[in-house]
């Protein structure tokens, strides 16, 4: 057993360490729970009385020597790292912090926000979580009718129906009843829908919808609101048009197309060679809509529009991919 000792011993002095992991690998080897030396303190409980008083005060030495070991291996670590930092060259040019900017939706929100307050609209915001009267019922939508399909909803609870908003259309339901008109408001703001993740779906996305009330508010208006936004979001030269459509809130209702301003009506892969390109749903309000709010429907009359951000977004920027916008990806966002 004194030759053990005295090879641990040996193992000991001669060990050298240039890294944490390595004076790690030594305080279990040497002086852990499951160490060499404690093995030998374990064998040292059965050899005879007599050898006892001979290897008894070899182990404490061997115990002791490792311990101060450790200590010298952890000290000669710091040291090297103390010279190291002392080694810096305080002269080099320092790395400047990158500057960060601000996100392309929130550059495309505040652009749509900024136009449209040019036309004496103001910015409203609501819940994300909402129940189903402002979210569907209170807008023309039946319980159980069709066009409720049209949204697929994250519901939180049933009975009452509590869910994620799938439109900020709940803003315009929450104003109406809280104040008479003229109103005139936009809603930006985040909604969902149970959507598989592609490059032109996402669970979540972004909405500005617009709502404008008062007299003899007419079609008409409801075009030169969004002729105006269009020239001045895509440029002097842009032309709409209008498509006969179909949404629950709205009678009549249209789609709004601008003409290409990539290709400048002659056709290319974003307006898919037609020379016009969707960019929001819009209408006048449908009576029902005023009335569920408690506006008189034959006094006042309004119209209302919605568009995707990230739509407006993807086309001003020639972007393919809607997952571009939520993944964070430096690379991509210092771009803009």
């Amino acid at each position: 057993m004194l030759d053990r000792i005295d090879e641990v011993l040996e193992e000991i002095n001669l060990f050298t360490a240039n890294s944490n992991n390595e004076v790690e690998d030594f305080r279990l080897r040497f002086v852990g729970k499951k160490s060499v030396i404690n093995e030998l303190f374990e064998e040292f409980k059965s050899v005879p009385m007599e050898q006892k008083r001979e290897l008894g005060p070899a182990l404490n030495k061997l115990k002791n020597q490792a311990q101060q070991k450790l200590i010298e291996l952890s000290d000669g670590l710091i040291s090297k790292s103390n010279k190291r930092e002392a080694e810096i060259d305080v002269t080099l040019p320092p790395i400047h912090n990158a500057e960060g900017s601000i996100h392309p939706i929130s550059q495309t929100k505040n652009r749509i926000i900024e136009i449209f307050e040019r036309q004496g609209f103001n910015v409203e915001d609501g819940p994300e979580i909402d129940n189903d009267w402002n979210n569907f019922t209170a807008l023309n939508f039946p319980e159980n009718h069709p066009a409720r399909e049209m949204q697929d909803t994250y519901f939180i609870e049933k009975d009452p129906d509590v869910l994620l908003r799938t439109h900020t259309s709940n803003v315009q339901i929450r104003l109406m009843n809280k104040k008479k008109p003229p109103i005139r408001s936009i809603m930006p703001g985040r909604v969902f829908r149970n959507e598989a993740i592609s490059a032109r779906a996402h669970c979540f996305f972004h909405q500005v919808e617009g709502l404008c009330i008062g007299e003899h508010i007419s079609f008409k208006d409801l075009k030169n609101t969004l002729y105006y936004f269009s020239r001045e979001m895509f440029g002097k030269e842009t032309k709409i048009r209008l498509r006969p459509s179909y949404f629950p809130f709205t009678e009549p209702s249209a789609e709004i197309d601008i003409s290409c301003f990539i290709c400048g009506g002659s056709g290319c892969k974003i307006c898919k060679k037609t020379g016009w390109v969707e960019i929001a749903g819009s209408g006048m309000v449908d009576p029902n809509v005023l009335e569920n709010c408690g506006i008189d429907s034959t006094k006042y009359s309004g119209f209302a529009f919605g568009m995707g951000i990230e739509r407006i977004t993807m086309l001003k920027y020639e972007l393919d991919d809607l997952r571009l916008f939520s993944e964070n990806d430096l690379r991509f966002l210092k771009q803009f």
